[in-house]
């Protein structure tokens, strides 16, 4: 008798596990259950936030010399000085040695937690109010939903891409032979507080957002769209060659149209109050005025091909690695 009651208890365990496995991948039947209902977001939140921080990790180096090539023009010494990505990078290695190309990775990598399960899941869910059926969404609805969603993650991340920001011009002062301005991002983030308020965290965030908003409406839209090209036009099925495809669309349109909001969100954010409390560029408006009279149109475009470079490996590793995941894990392709 006791050896029924022990089979029947393994049998019930198993049962139980089954079901909290499938619960966990959203596909039981108890979807009334609020805590189901939220499992499969917190479980996109984890997948999002890994396949962002390997993506981060992998292409830093590219976004530190993007950032880096931005800022050229700022000095007299920089402005009289052509340079490429690929002398900025070498100059990099050769005065800081090569960990100089990840100065402001961790709080790079902590934008990420924050922005990237942001706008990903308010894509997917907004996507979904608007229309039960993806495949039949215009690619003028995505690009807007895309826009908005990027807005909203932009500005909960912008303290943290501060402090990116001005850790990776840190970099270029001290190449210049000037003190670094802080020591790690908890530094930067107590001095900035301390010396332009609680708000200076948010300094930029207007350009931030005009850069989000663009970056995601060629980014996710065009990624989305593509991806669903391929496959319904039978060029490749939904795989990694489907999504190397969308991640180099995505990536190149994403640039074009963020390009020169990047150059005005990176000089905006990287400038602080001197001594007497001058900055060089009261707004975006006044900072896109000033770049074009001085260093003439093309210099909005500052950093293309690094910001190309970037955003398509960085795409091809998050894209990859997170529908990888999403499959691993029972989750529906994006």
């Amino acid at each position: 008798m006791s050896f029924f009651f022990q089979k029947q208890r393994i049998v019930d365990n198993l049962g139980a596990l089954h079901l909290f496995c499938v619960h966990l991948r959203g596909g039981g039947t108890m979807k009334a259950s609020q805590g189901q209902e939220h499992e499969p977001a917190l479980i996109k939140i984890l997948l999002t936030s890994l396949s962002a921080m390997v993506a981060e990790t992998t292409t830093f180096p590219i976004d530190l010399t993007k950032t880096r090539l931005q800022l050229q023009g700022e000095s007299l010494s920089s402005s009289t000085r052509p340079t490429n990505g690929f002398r900025v990078a070498s100059e990099i290695v050769r005065e800081q040695g090569p960990l100089g190309l990840y100065k402001g990775l961790s709080p790079a990598i902590l934008r990420h937690l924050f922005y990237t399960p942001i706008r990903i899941l308010g894509y997917e869910h907004f996507r979904n109010v608007v229309s039960a059926d993806a495949g039949s969404l215009s690619l003028s609805a995505k690009a807007l939903v895309g826009g908005i969603s990027g807005v909203m993650a932009q500005v909960v991340a912008s303290p943290a891409d501060l402090v990116k920001v001005r850790m990776q011009a840190d970099g270029r002062m001290v190449s210049q032979g000037f003190q670094p301005r802080y020591s790690g991002p908890f530094d930067a983030l107590n001095k900035i507080m301390r010396t332009e308020g609680f708000k200076g965290l948010w300094k930029g965030v207007f350009p931030n957002v005009q850069r989000a908003f663009l970056v995601n409406t060629g980014e996710l839209a065009c990624y989305d769209h593509a991806k669903r090209f391929v496959i319904q036009n039978r060029i490749a099925r939904d795989n990694i060659f489907a999504h190397t495809l969308a991640s180099i669309m995505s990536g190149l349109s994403a640039t074009a149209l963020s390009c020169p909001a990047d150059v005005v969100k990176t000089r905006m954010m990287n400038q602080a109050a001197g001594k007497e409390g001058k900055i060089m560029y009261t707004s975006s408006y006044d900072c896109l005025v000033k770049t074009v009279r001085i260093e003439g149109l093309r210099a909005l475009w500052k950093g293309f091909f690094p910001t190309w470079a970037r955003l398509g490996p960085w795409q091809f590793v998050f894209w990859v690695s997170y529908e990888k995941l999403r499959q691993i894990s029972g989750l529906s392709s994006f």
